[in-house]
């Protein structure tokens, strides 16, 4: 192991994680929230949307992330939609994301009882505090053990940014390799460059997932008071 190649090499690496990360983030985020929108149109069976929904997951689903950049990459411009590097890994984050989110959010939506929601009802909350304050909090509660190994399966994914041309992690190891030929210590770095992102991240969800399961965030019913 050619340990100067650590030294010199570092910040490069430094610096490629910090916009893998940035950019996960972002698309995550962006997933989280198509997903839920999509799993609440679902879940209240809203015409028409429910059909598009049902099959955009389809499609997310059952088409590899490195095809949905290609398309947003090289695709778009033909139609004269030009979209950055990072947009793109954005985009197709929020894309695939969403899908995978939905997914999670209507298996916990599906859990929930109708007794909760017209004992709701019966004391005069309306259609938004249910919502709010009853469906959600417990439907997240079901959803948070997919919805964290969704999150680290997205984190993962971004190492097929470098296809696009993203100077992301995966870009700068295979640059490196081209340029050095120092194979065994670039991928080193690469790997502790992912581990030192989604290592405190697994643990983290780890963490919730048992104080939930313990009760510690009271996600039971805000109806029953339990």
């Amino acid at each position: 192991m050619n340990v100067g190649f650590f030294q010199e090499y570092a910040p490069v690496y430094l610096e490629a994680g910090l916009l893998t990360l940035r950019i996960g983030v972002i698309g995550i985020i962006g997933a989280i929230l198509f997903g839920l929108i999509c799993s609440l149109i679902q879940y209240y069976k809203v015409p028409i949307l429910r059909r598009i929904v049902g099959g955009y997951i389809e499609i997310s689903r059952n088409t590899p992330l490195l095809i949905q950049l290609f398309f947003l990459y090289f695709g778009l411009p033909k139609l004269g939609i030009l979209l950055s590097s990072e947009m793109c890994g954005i985009v197709g984050l929020i894309f695939l994301g969403g899908s995978y989110m939905s997914e999670s959010f209507r298996s916990g939506l599906e859990s929930l009882s109708k007794t909760q929601i017209e004992a709701g009802k019966s004391i005069g909350l309306t259609e938004g505090q249910i919502l709010r304050h009853i469906i959600l909090p417990q439907a997240m509660a079901v959803a948070f053990p997919s919805f964290s190994a969704n999150v680290i399966f997205l984190l993962k994914e971004t190492s097929v940014f470098s296809a696009v041309a993203l100077a992301d992690l995966m870009y700068v190891t295979k640059e490196l390799i081209g340029l050095y030929y120092e194979t065994d210590e670039a991928l080193t770095m690469l790997v502790l460059s992912y581990l030192i992102i989604l290592l405190p991240i697994s643990l983290f969800f780890a963490y919730l997932e048992r104080r939930m399961r313990h009760g510690g965030f009271g996600t039971t019913s805000a109806v029953s008071g339990k």
